[in-house]
């Protein structure tokens, strides 16, 4: 690995920090991973990693993918000075997701109950994203420009996945989430098509659930990244395309894949071996978008192959927000806030985490949902509606 000379104060050589011999060989050039279309949403300037992190075979494979990058020694990756909590990071909001990365190691590997999306929450590989859809709660939890946080002890995580679907056992009965399998949600808090781009974190997992019959991951992506295409998942892991109408992808979902890309990827992803959901998510209600998402949904109809639609399912999520990150996003992109800010239709809500968000209210939520549910039974009938709320 590449020693950093002349280190101002707060960096620290990274080979002092490695046993000899650890490490593994760096994985193949992929096709997507080190292109230029890669550097535009990953141009990593600024490492900040726990010494732990740094050390393991992951960090320094990380680190070696950024020879640019200069390495701050941090004792968190929950508390970084300049970074999180800063208010000064929402006029900068941009350039810190694509430029920052952090290296952390897991402590907490808790398998949580969910019931909606999958069966269980399992332990992610990375926390925070680089793309900066304006609506995202995630940057709620350290604080404004929250960049990717990629924990470096996969073969923990996996271990701990492992030994709870065995303790599970065989599905007794089917339920929303899946008929058979045991679903677990790898990537709650990120998106593991964007931290592919990071490392192999990504491809673990799929691995892994390759080899799990009872168990099936499953994760949510706005980016198409068609290094996944190569991870031979047979069937063992669940993609779920996000959508939402085009005009309002423009506008809310900074630095995504347009939502047509993310259309024609899925039968590409079904011939990969990869089973393929959309979510429906968030559904912001605005002037127009009941008309809005009837035209998604008749692009579905027309682009989809019927393979895909054969096994496609949908989870519908009517916009959440919050007044912090309302007043954040009036910091570095105030136009968004004209739709997703709406008090005259939203009320105060207690989410599980015990944050205080708000959404809109019980009738006009329930009004938005049966006539959304309309517009799938007219123009994409074969859409199943796994969940809605």
């Amino acid at each position: 690995m590449q020693h950093h000379p002349c280190q101002p104060d707060g960096l620290f050589p990274l080979d002092d920090l490695l046993p000899p011999g650890t490490g593994r060989p760096p994985a193949p050039a992929a096709a997507l991973r080190g292109s230029p279309a890669a550097a535009r949403m990953l141009d990593v300037r600024e490492i900040h990693a726990e010494p732990e992190a740094a050390a393991s075979a992951r960090g320094r494979e990380i680190i070696a993918r950024f020879p640019r990058a200069r390495v701050v020694e941090v004792p968190s990756h929950w508390r970084i000075p300049g970074l999180h909590g800063d208010r000064g990071s929402a006029a900068r909001w941009v350039r810190v997701k694509s430029g920052t990365l952090v290296l952390g190691v897991r402590k907490t590997l808790t398998v949580r109950p969910n019931g909606r999306s999958a069966d269980w929450i399992a332990p992610g590989p990375s926390n925070g994203c680089a793309m900066a859809c304006a609506y995202c709660y995630v940057p709620r939890r350290k604080g404004y420009a929250n960049p990717i946080t990629v924990f470096t002890n996969t073969d923990r995580i996996i271990d701990r996945i492992g030994r709870h679907i065995a303790a599970q056992g065989r599905k007794p009965a089917p339920n929303q989430c899946d008929p058979d399998a045991w679903v677990y949600d790898i990537g709650e808090n990120g998106d593991c098509s964007v931290d592919a781009l990071v490392c192999d974190s990504t491809a673990d997992l799929v691995t892994a659930f390759r080899r799990w019959p009872t168990a099936k991951a499953s994760f949510a992506t706005k980016f198409v990244n068609p290094d996944l295409l190569a991870y031979d998942p047979r069937g063992g892991t669940r993609i779920r395309f996000s959508l939402m109408p085009a005009e309002d992808s423009r506008l809310l979902d900074i630095r995504t894949s347009p939502v047509s890309e993310r259309i024609s990827a899925a039968g590409d992803f079904l011939e990969a071996g990869y089973e393929v959901h959309f979510n429906l998510s968030p559904v912001v209600v605005r002037p127009g978008w009941e008309e809005a998402w009837a035209g998604l949904l008749r692009e579905l109809d027309d682009v989809l192959p019927p393979a895909v639609k054969a096994q496609a399912a949908a989870e519908v999520i009517m916009l959440t927000h919050n007044r912090g990150l309302h007043e954040v996003n009036l910091e570095w992109h105030p136009r968004a806030e004209e739709v997703l800010w709406r008090p005259e239709l939203q009320e105060a809500k207690l989410s599980e985490d015990g944050s205080r968000n708000v959404r809109y209210r019980g009738g006009a939520k329930r009004t938005a949902l049966e006539r959304l549910r309309e517009l799938i039974a007219t123009h994409a009938p074969w859409l199943r509606v796994r969940y809605a709320f």
